[in-house]
């Protein structure tokens, strides 16, 4: 039991010193920012390693993180095959197909008040459809390979993104939508410099929260039907094998990758909305 007293005594030291750089006078500043994290994640797999170890959980029920850093260690081969079939050919390629998709019907349902009308609440309905009722469906439609995740991954992708750019492209004041027909310009004019411009806020939140659907489409979409390769695949037999040391190095991957995703989102958004408030301070 000494493993929980250790443990406690690791999470009290860890809250104190993050404590202390929060309520430091250089709390804003980027280092500072990066070190309070970095603290917090470091002591919570140091408190976690320690307590399976002395409460000796089963791995079958929890592995420690040493368990699961080695089995990952070991793996990077067969992790970085299911990580190309999951990702870059179902998740990124579903992602692009369906974002791209949803920027040009939004154009349309902007300029068409009869598919604003009809086309957002059927596209309401739709988001609002389970997955694991719709990718079996998309499995059967599309095979077995990675064009019946794209499909998945485009369908979760698409109404979010639809719904946030409509709303972006609705964004303008009519203020300044009079000014822009007082300079006489045309309806592309208008949306290149004016419309576009202020709906950027909103296409990136749009794009923002794709990237977790489109993993998590992918990962869910293989356990109904996939080749002897992909994250999901292997979660659903490795789990049958009770090997969860490599369930959660599949998990680590699929957090690395959607975190760094995310990540390239936000950046390009930092980049181009440098003049929105919410990219200030």
């Amino acid at each position: 039991m000494i493993e929980v007293v250790f443990a406690a005594l690791v999470w009290i030291a860890g809250w104190w010193i993050n404590s202390r750089f929060a309520n430091s006078p250089a709390a804003k500043t980027q280092a500072v920012k990066l070190a309070v994290p970095l603290i917090f994640g470091v002591t919570v797999l140091i408190v976690w390693e320690l307590l399976v170890r002395g409460l000796e959980v089963s791995m079958v029920i929890l592995p420690a993180p040493s368990l699961i850093a080695a089995r990952f260690a070991t793996s990077i081969p067969i992790l970085w095959q299911d990580f190309s079939q999951t990702f870059i050919k179902g998740a990124l390629s579903g992602y692009i197909m369906g974002c791209v998709a949803a920027l040009l019907m939004a154009v349309a349902v902007d300029r068409s008040d009869f598919l604003r009308r009809g086309l957002l609440p059927v596209g309401n309905f739709v988001a609002a459809l389970p997955i694991v009722g719709t990718a079996p469906i998309l499995v059967m439609w599309f095979g077995f390979d990675w064009q019946s995740k794209a499909a998945v991954v485009v369908v979760m992708v698409f109404f979010p993104m639809l719904v946030n750019t409509v709303a972006g492209l609705r964004e303008t004041s009519a203020m300044q939508r009079d000014l822009m027909q007082t300079y006489a310009a045309s309806y592309w004019q208008s949306f290149f410099k004016l419309r576009l411009p202020a709906a950027l806020p909103f296409i990136f939140n749009g794009l923002k929260i794709s990237t977790t659907l489109a993993l998590v489409g992918a990962i869910v979409a293989e356990f109904f039907g996939s080749p002897t390769v992909g994250m999901g695949f292997r979660i659903s037999t490795s789990v049958g094998q009770l090997a969860l040391d490599m369930v959660w190095a599949e998990i680590l991957v699929a957090a690395l990758a959607g975190s760094a995703f995310y990540g390239v989102i936000a950046l390009v958004e930092k980049t181009l909305t440098f003049w929105h408030p919410s990219q200030r301070g």
